[in-house]
């Protein structure tokens, strides 16, 4: 998918500049000119703060629009998962289409050398996961922890949080988050 070109439509579609959207956001008007033209890949962080100008979650941003008339759907394939990663990192939606989601449940693979991006994410709800392969770098607050296979953590949403893998093999999680975010 061209994530700017997808931003630029949008934008306009809303109604909205360059120049509003990213007052909204609280980002600088070149940011959302980058993005737009596919100079920079935005990180996770970075993409939910612009959406959030809009407003907009990342699930209505990256998925087609789902038939109402179609039957809920039970089982999820893994050719089905919506990616909603950035910046290398994988992060594979469980249920993007299912109507009125109260949590986002996600399988993540951070690769060697990446992350979440350099801004602390924070929103409401909560988080918990556990690390099924590899180790993980998880900073909650001032606080910096360690991971490994068959670790999991449980935290507030609104503590200032990041993920980082600054090991040499992937790491792969599962976790889930209240409420939908994405």
């Amino acid at each position: 998918m061209d994530v700017g070109a997808r931003l630029k439509s949008i934008r306009k579609l809303k109604g909205l500049s360059q120049r509003e959207l990213a007052k909204r956001a609280g980002v600088t008007n070149s940011t959302i000119s980058m993005i737009e033209k596919n100079s920079v890949s935005p990180s996770v962080s970075s993409l939910k703060k612009v959406l959030a100008g809009i407003p907009m979650s990342l699930v209505e941003f990256f998925s087609l629009e789902a038939a109402a008339s179609q039957p809920r759907k039970v089982v999820y394939r893994a050719d089905e998962l919506l990616d909603i990663g950035s910046n290398e990192v994988i992060m594979q939606l469980v249920g993007k289409d299912h109507p009125d989601r109260s949590l986002s449940f996600l399988r993540e693979i951070y690769p060697p050398a990446a992350d979440t991006g350099p801004d602390m994410l924070r929103h409401e709800g909560e988080e918990a996961g556990m690390v099924v392969r590899g180790r993980l770098e998880l900073t909650v607050g001032e606080e910096v922890h360690t991971l490994a296979t068959g670790d999991s953590y449980y935290f507030e949403s609104s503590q200032p949080h990041r993920f980082n893998n600054p090991f040499d093999e992937p790491c792969e999680l599962l976790s889930a988050t209240t409420p939908a975010n994405f």
